[in-house]
């Protein structure tokens, strides 16, 4: 493979790496993905960045903000709607 493919591949996997991290790509094109980031160690690096970024954020989504200030802010809107209709 020459240099110009192997820019070209790195480009199409990395144009793909986000729909693959979600599991959103057709199985053909996430097998070539997959195939790429094995071959590909700045790929694969960045592929990991991307996961381990996705895992903080999944988990971060999961947290609840503490009661009292779920009260306040559920209060704060219920006075404003019943102020604005």
């Amino acid at each position: 493979m020459s240099a110009l493919d192997e820019k070209q591949d790195c480009t199409q996997a990395r144009a793909a790496l986000e729909e693959y991290l979600h599991k959103e790509l057709c199985a053909e094109d996430a097998a070539d993905v997959r195939a790429h980031l094995d071959s590909c160690e700045e790929c694969s690096a960045e592929h990991h960045v991307g996961e381990t970024l996705t895992v903080a954020l999944q988990g971060a989504c999961k947290d609840r903000a503490p009661e009292d200030l779920r009260e306040r802010l559920l209060a704060s809107l219920r006075a404003a709607k019943a102020q604005h209709g």
